[in-house]
């Protein structure tokens, strides 16, 4: 199952929910003050892959640069 970011727009507080594709938009209540007024937001994903040999690369999506190991593009030269 899919692990969903939400904002609550009372409290600012932002939660994850592992819910179903089906019930992503469903109301989700924020467990910090209860409040129903949350949004889903856009959440990043990161994935990386083994060739057996332990060597791992990364792959589409993870915000890095192929083989970088820099937890942030932030100081990034490229």
């Amino acid at each position: 199952m899919p692990l969903y970011e939400y904002e609550c727009k009372s409290c600012n507080a932002v939660f994850e929910l592992l819910r179903s594709r089906g019930d992503r938009d469903a109301e989700a209540k924020c467990p910090s003050c209860g409040s129903a007024r949350c949004r889903r937001m856009m959440s990043v994903c990161a994935g990386r892959v083994s060739d057996g040999s332990g060597a791992g690369s990364s792959v589409a999506g993870s915000g890095g640069c192929g083989s970088c190991t820099a937890t942030s593009c932030a100081g990034c030269r490229r």
